[in-house]
């Protein structure tokens, strides 16, 4: 009986891994299949690559072609505004978005007002597609832009892995009902005993490819030697963005060689910011204070590769949880940060994967306003002073589950095979 249920699990799993990389090769079939001339070993490369006049275009007409121009579109790595702004990015922001229009046009206003965004490069890394998100970043004419798209995003796949195959267990079932109804993935509920919901899972997986993709995929990339921030489409930049981040660089190399993040942002707004707005500190990396505005390395990127594995079996579906507990468990010495406390990176969302009513961004504008007049006498500070250094240590926490299901292991590990 044991080894009839041993041989029964081997099978589901084989099966698993089956569909999963199906799923993979798909995405390389699909872009040498392109209609286009451009062959996989002429990917486009920085300037050499479309011009300013020829703009991301995703085709809505069908599911097949919407998924095919996605890839199109991920090999193509059209650069916007690229022979306006020539030369290499002096910073490159990388933007993960989903599906709040308002908040995303609320960022690129404030990206628009930063001092020497002309030198950016923006990377809006898209999970949702829609022809007015499409619109909104192709609107923009003040630096450079690249549109990357999650090619396993729940869109693409409705009625099946990654999204929700109606064969799937329900979330409350119990495992001992869902074994016996024979639903898709009944011998993997999480920690908590509840199986898997496609929409909480997409955000993690967006995470963990796109940071794959940015260092290993955008050609525009090649050569670059500063950090990458990662924001969200629900953040806010100050004006004085770029020239904070040079200052952090500069207090790093001076006082700080072994902090591996900076964090531009902190969840406290503009409280007390022209007091604080000099002052940074460092700590160990936390989840629920650091994930703003962070800015990560080529050498700590690396050192995330190296806990694939971990990071993708860890029974949590937040990157930022997971990432709390890689640090000083996979990731030996616990990952130190040099953060802001005067923060350059606004948090705007009143809305979010468990909350989609009541969205008022019309009232996070007006707070931002009211809020940048009061502390513009604390932006461009001439040099920060260390405020506090508080200990690096691992911060241990319970997981939150989620992230229970074999092929969302699979999927993710993969990533780093195959993009």
């Amino acid at each position: 009986m044991r080894f009839r249920l041993l041989k029964r699990n081997l099978l589901a799993l084989l099966g698993v891994s089956f569909v999963v990389v199906t799923l993979l090769f798909s995405t390389r079939v699909l872009l040498v299949n392109d209609n286009d001339t451009t062959g996989p070993n002429n990917v486009v490369q920085g300037n050499q690559g479309m011009r300013s006049g020829d703009m991301t275009k995703l085709n809505f007409g069908s599911l097949p072609e919407l998924t095919q121009s996605v890839y199109n579109a991920n090999h193509k790595q059209c650069v916007h505004n690229d022979i306006k702004y020539p030369g290499e990015p002096q910073l490159v922001l990388v933007v993960q978005v989903h599906n709040r229009p308002e908040y995303l046009r609320l960022l690129i206003k404030s990206l628009e007002k930063a001092a020497e965004v002309h030198s950016f490069l923006l990377i809006f890394s898209h999970d949702h597609f829609s022809e007015e998100i499409n619109a909104i970043v192709q609107g923009i004419t003040f630096c450079k832009v690249l549109q990357i798209y999650f090619p396993f995003s729940t869109q693409l796949y409705p009625s099946e892995f990654p999204g929700k195959d109606p064969r799937d267990c329900p979330r409350d079932l119990s495992k001992d009902s869902a074994l016996k109804t024979g639903c898709l993935n009944a011998e993997h509920p999480d920690s908590y005993g509840h199986y898997r919901e496609a929409f909480i899972t997409q955000t993690k997986h967006h995470w963990w490819w796109k940071l794959h993709f940015v260092w290993e995929r955008v050609q525009v990339m090649q050569g670059y030697s500063g950090f990458v921030i990662f924001l969200e489409e629900d953040n806010y930049i100050l004006p004085d963005f770029y020239h904070y981040y040079k200052s952090m660089i500069e207090f790093r190399k001076s006082s700080c060689p072994d902090c591996d993040m900076l964090a531009l942002g902190n969840h406290n707004g503009l409280t007390d910011f022209t007091k604080l707005s000099n002052m940074v500190m460092t700590t160990g990396w936390m989840s629920t204070k650091h994930n703003i505005g962070m800015a990560i390395s080529r050498e700590v990127y690396y050192k995330l590769m190296g806990c694939n594995e971990e990071f993708c079996t860890y029974d949590d579906y937040n990157w930022d949880w997971t990432l709390q507990h890689l640090s000083g468990t996979c990731v030996s010495k616990p990952i130190k940060v040099l953060v802001a406390q005067g923060s350059r990176v606004l948090h705007t969302g009143d809305c979010g994967l468990h909350q989609k009513e009541n969205c008022r961004p019309e009232w996070a504008s007006q707070k931002v306003e009211e809020g940048l007049k009061t502390a513009k006498d604390g932006l461009f500070p001439p040099s920060l002073v260390l405020h506090g250094a508080e200990a690096v240590e691992h911060k241990a926490h319970m997981k939150n589950g989620g992230w229970g299901d074999v092929r969302d292991h699979i999927l993710c590990n993969n990533y780093a095979k195959r993009l």
